[in-house]
């Protein structure tokens, strides 16, 4: 089935926003008692919401998480964005030179992800109500649901749909869904072992050049 629609995760795909947010949860919540280091939020929590992180460190330690230091870690993160955060190398050329329509579903909130696009100067490729939020839906990454209202919000079959993912959760959420999905491995966040784990999860291809997505195409 042709490609209808081109559905872009927002953080490690169109912003390098992972190694900048992964830095300051590390150092906030080791310092909290929580000890964890980069590496192993890169492996474990990339694509997946904040609460569901939270919820998951909340088994691992027995204990709740604070909600201020999880409003903390959100805070820093994005008061850093305008100094540190940048398009993934590649993806302003890509966005200037696609044709097929695209959208973003990003388990990030609306507001972080409208703040990326915008500090990256890549809001202008994304109309406004093309720009999807796990927060518009029950389950975020690795449910369907955020890909599937995407889909359904723009008129498009599942089938003609071809996700642009980074992380497992993101792939598997791509495949429950009924979409074909490439695995990118361009952001800086990127670890060795992602193309094996993205591969296991389901990734029909796996690229490191956005512009491949046009070969692709």
């Amino acid at each position: 089935m042709a490609t209808e629609l081109v559905v872009f995760d927002c953080d490690g795909v169109l912003v390098d926003s992972e190694v900048v947010v992964i830095e300051i949860e590390a150092d906030l919540l080791t310092e909290a008692g929580f000890a964890i280091t980069a590496d192993q939020i890169a492996d474990r929590f990339v694509g997946l919401s904040y609460p569901d992180m939270m919820n998951e460190l909340e088994t691992d330690f027995g204990r709740p998480v604070p909600a201020a230091l999880s409003e903390r870690i959100q805070r820093d993160a994005v008061a850093a964005f305008p100094e540190r955060l940048q398009a993934v190398a590649g993806m302003y050329d890509l966005l200037r030179t696609l044709e097929a329509p695209r959208c973003v579903a990003s388990s990030s909130n609306l507001d972080r992800v409208e703040l990326s696009l915008d500090v990256t100067e890549l809001a202008p490729f994304f109309e406004t109500d093309h720009v999807f939020s796990a927060q518009m839906v029950d389950s975020g990454k690795p449910a369907p649901d955020l890909f599937l209202h995407a889909a359904d919000q723009l008129d498009t079959d599942p089938q003609a749909c071809v996700v642009v993912e980074d992380s497992p959760h993101g792939v598997t959420a791509a495949m429950a869904a009924g979409m074909r999905v490439i695995g990118f491995v361009g952001g800086r966040h990127a670890r060795p072992s992602l193309t094996a784990r993205l591969t296991a999860a389901g990734a029909d291809v796996i690229i490191d050049d956005p512009q491949q997505i046009h070969e692709l195409l």
